[in-house]
């Protein structure tokens, strides 16, 4: 080749062993080809060729006594091998797939099995408890109509009043000398209101006591009056009229007295609250 020469630089420490002798073994060394191209003036002669002038492109550097390495298979197998494992690894995560769906189908069916063990169970349990309730039966009927008829004498209680200890407080509430003759009660029930007055300024009332007394003198009537103030649920009173009978010298009082519903003594209410 006129264009091109080799340059081959073989190492000065192997040329120098090979001349001692025989007697040592030869070490194994590697050889670097230094490959570049020449200019038109090389100089040719001895063993070793040089290259002089400058080289227009870099030398390269082969390593010589490596192990030769040639693949000698089509591109067709690598892309086979290639294509193999992809289908391997597609297998390999449908694998996975089918295993977390019997995985999670298994869970379902158990948690569904369970779930029909446990609606067993409580179905049991309450046909038990019906058949026990039943043994109970006419205790139920009892229990039943004890709650009507307290619910009844609650309702009906609820407009009661403690009558005799009102007329009681009445009848202390008299002025020296006073005799109470005659006396009458109108008062609400639990199923009817009771009439309210159609005068202005009076209160709410649930009862009415009328009654009429007797003095040898001029009763103190503003002093009654004051004293029936006292009266539980009192609402207002007044004195309708004071009358003297012919001859014998008896004065006659008519007084009115109203009471509220604070004048309810509650009992049957306070009883029920008592027994919850």
């Amino acid at each position: 080749m006129s264009a091109t020469r080799e340059s081959i630089a073989v190492d000065g420490a192997l040329a120098g062993s090979s001349m001692k002798g025989a007697s040592k073994p030869r070490a194994k060394a590697s050889r670097t080809v230094r490959v570049g191209r020449g200019n038109a003036g090389e100089r040719r002669g001895g063993r070793s060729q040089e290259v002089g002038g400058n080289a227009s492109v870099a030398p390269q550097l082969v390593l010589v006594g490596a192990e030769p390495r040639v693949d000698l298979l089509p591109s067709e197998v690598h892309v086979h091998r290639r294509e193999r494992a992809a289908i391997r690894r597609a297998w390999l995560a449908v694998v996975v797939v089918a295993a977390l769906v019997i995985a999670a189908t298994a869970g379902a069916a158990a948690e569904s099995v369970h779930s029909r063990v446990d609606l067993a169970t409580a179905n049991t349990e309450t046909n038990a408890l019906a058949s026990q309730q039943g043994q109970f039966t006419d205790l139920r009927d009892v229990e039943q109509q004890t709650a009507l008829r307290e619910a009844a004498q609650t309702v009906g209680g609820s407009t009661e009043i403690n009558w005799s200890d009102l007329l009681h407080r009445v009848a202390n509430s008299l002025p020296a000398g006073v005799t109470i003759t005659s006396l009458s009660i109108d008062a609400a029930n639990a199923t009817t209101p009771y009439t309210q007055a159609t005068t202005p300024l009076q209160g709410q009332r649930v009862a009415t006591i009328q009654l009429q007394a007797v003095s040898a003198s001029v009763p103190a009537v503003p002093t009654w009056l004051d004293a029936v103030k006292e009266l539980p649920g009192y609402v207002d009173a007044n004195a309708g009229s004071v009358t003297q009978a012919s001859g014998a010298g008896e004065y006659t009082v008519a007084l009115t007295i109203h009471v509220g519903e604070k004048a309810y003594d509650g009992r049957y209410a306070a009883d029920k609250t008592g027994g919850e």
